[in-house]
Parts: structure tokens; sequence; C-alpha cells
């Protein structure tokens, strides 16, 4: 799906950008990314032409997706960290 009518999508289903992220637990910032990309993920496509269709039944998707407990991921290593340095020993022949 291209990013344009995934957009489409969210704008049936009368949700922002934004609030799609945080309520399906992925970054925003992962979101914006796809939209350099010209299409967005199979998974991401289903999630949005559901809350469009749900939301056109009268269906409170938010509801049914809260009630899914999602937990968003977190990075491990990433970035940098702030580690102990460990001194150096001295290395000297006697």
């Amino acid at each position: 799906m291209t990013f344009i009518n995934f957009k489409k999508l969210l704008l049936d289903a009368e949700i922002t950008l934004p609030k799609f992220s945080k309520l399906i637990k992925v970054s925003e910032k992962n979101i914006q990314s796809y939209k350099k990309k010209g299409t967005v993920p199979n998974a991401i496509a289903v999630a949005a032409q559901c809350f469009a269709t749900m939301h056109a039944n009268n269906i409170d998707y938010k509801e049914v997706i809260n009630a899914l407990n999602l937990q968003a991921k977190t990075k491990k290593g990433a970035g940098f960290a702030k580690t102990k340095k460990t001194p150096k020993k001295d290395v000297t022949t006697s």
C-alpha cells in the first residue's frame, strides 16, 4: 500500500498519524520513515484498513486495540549508553 493511501485510510478512521502510532505502540518516527519509502508494511496497512472499516461500521476500534494491552518495543544497545570505564592496569615489568 502506498503511503498516500495509508494516510487516506487514517482520515477515514478519523485518527491522526501520531495517535495511530501511539495506539499500536509503534514509534511515530518509524511510521514517518515509510513516507520516504513510499509504501507501508503489510501489517501497518492491514491495521489502517481495519480501523477505517471498523469506524465506518461504528465500532470503537480504539477500545478494542487498548484491550490488547500492546507493549512498545524498546531498542537494546542502541545509542550511546553510559558505561563504566575500568581503569587500565599498569603492566610494567620489575
